[in-house]
């Protein structure tokens, strides 16, 4: 397939989010810099993790209407106006579940804000379970997680890649809602349609496909996520600044941030989120391209300027990754804080209590004790790093409870064991909470390209 005769030489490609509860204000100075810039400009939003879409399919079950980025007026109200005026076109997976509610809820907000007939396109066809058997679905090899056995299918969402979001900026829209696709394919989409790149033109893809992974984490390029104090300074982490990239036809790209902003971004920044949930440098799959970064070259250029050159692409995979979820039962948590002189001994006393109690009482379900202040983090569920240190007897320490079972009744009693500390338990116990929550399993599979379907539906005032 040949490539359409290049139509600009720099594209920019802000980031609004990096994931569902993102500062909705941080979008703010990226618009306000991208209006400044001659070119075709883009901003897109990244809110979708796999859990994350598993509990909006949940939350469409209870209500048609719903299912998408509850967030999503947050982060569009303050700037969607500003957009249109400047030209500056949105690309974003706030569809998740419910790609059609979430463009309705668009086009009904910029009529609010007096847009007139702003263009929506909606992405859908990545929800599998709309057109394909449950049980086909169920027959897949699993190649991440564990089988989900016989449990109810909440959702099975393909990662599509930047293909559908060419087609909907060939028609003309102002904003492109999706639901799950590669994180890098929201940035690819609109090089792709600028620069004409083409489909099999994989070292471009390539550019392309780093470019939106550089971008898709949001504040981790500009020094979030990056900051150790004493060892990685990262000034104003408070108003940090969100990435731009400025991204030339030859593949080139110059990572910086918005105007008048925290944050930093430099060489160190740069490596850190380009390396981030690669588990191959020289074989990153997304459905577009395979990425190799190993021949990359990084240099800062500039304050908060860095280029960044030299990926290289090899065919796209033959399948597509799907991500399988399914109910996964209750989670139950309690919490208790002792504070003090001999507060780690009445910590240890209370966790010697729970283990005990939680025995008499008869509690058939996993559970785990943890005392937070005392390595808790990267502790087993048996506490050997715990038995094996030593730490100061007075301070404050945590201790936490949790147990997960099918039966929310069961997780309740777990809590409840938690509770009862404040009069059966060791001196000084305070700050007591619980919850009980569902949970929500998750595994991988592959499908067949030639079975999923796409639709791109434009909505107008």
């Amino acid at each position: 397939m040949k490539g359409f005769q290049v139509a600009a030489q720099v594209v920019y490609v802000g980031c609004g989010a990096g994931f569902a509860d993102e500062r909705p204000d941080a979008c703010i100075p990226v618009v306000k810099t991208l209006s400044g810039l001659p070119g075709p400009r883009y901003l897109i939003f990244e809110t979708l993790g796999e859990r994350t879409l598993a509990l909006a399919q949940l939350e469409r079950r209870r209500d048609p209407a719903l299912g998408y980025t509850p967030q999503m007026e947050s982060f569009l109200r303050p700037i969607l106006k500003d957009c249109r005026t400047a030209g500056i076109r949105i690309i974003a997976n706030f569809g998740a579940a419910n790609p059609m509610a979430a463009g309705l809820k668009v086009v009904a907000l910029a009529k609010e804000l007096g847009i007139a007939n702003p263009r929506v396109a909606v992405v859908q066809g990545d929800d599998l379970l709309t057109y394909i058997d449950d049980n086909v679905i169920r027959s897949w090899k699993i190649i991440e997680g564990i089988a989900l056995g016989d449990a109810e299918l909440i959702a099975a969402n393909v990662y599509l890649g930047a293909g559908p979001v060419v087609e909907a900026l060939r028609q003309n829209v102002d904003i492109v809602i999706l639901g799950r696709c590669a994180d890098s394919a929201l940035a690819l989409g609109p090089l792709l349609h600028e620069f004409g790149w083409a489909r099999d033109d994989w070292d471009h893809l390539a550019a392309g496909t780093l470019a939106g992974h550089l971008l898709e984490c949001s504040a981790h390029v500009t020094g979030g996520y990056f900051a150790d104090p004493g060892f990685k300074d990262v000034p104003d982490l408070a108003r940090i600044g969100f990435p731009i990239a400025e991204v030339s036809a030859d593949g080139s790209i110059v990572m910086t941030k918005a105007g008048n902003t925290g944050g930093r971004v430099s060489s160190r920044t740069v490596k850190e989120q380009m390396l981030y949930e690669l588990h191959d440098p020289a074989a990153y799959l997304v459905p577009d391209v395979t990425l190799d970064i190993t021949e990359v070259e990084v240099a800062e250029v500039g304050p908060d300027r860095v280029l960044v050159r030299g990926a290289r692409g090899k065919p796209q995979p033959p399948t597509l990754k799907v991500t399988l979820s399914a109910e996964g039962g209750w989670l139950g948590e309690g919490e208790i804080t002792y504070a003090g002189p001999n507060a780690l001994a009445r910590a240890e006393l209370a966790a010697d209590v729970l283990r005990t109690r939680l025995d008499l009482v008869g509690i058939q379900c996993p559970t785990r004790i943890d005392l937070i202040g005392s390595i808790s983090s990267f502790d087993s569920d048996g506490g050997t790093l715990r038995q094996r240190n030593k730490f100061p007897g007075d301070g404050e320490y945590r201790v936490r409870l949790s147990g997960k079972s099918p039966d929310r009744k069961m997780v309740e009693r777990v809590t409840n064991e938690l509770i009862g500390l404040y009069s059966t338990g060791p001196a000084g116990g305070g700050g007591v909470r619980r919850s009980v929550v569902s949970r929500v399993r998750t595994c991988s599979a592959l499908v067949e390209r030639e079975l999923v379907r796409v639709d791109i539906k434009i909505l107008e005032e």
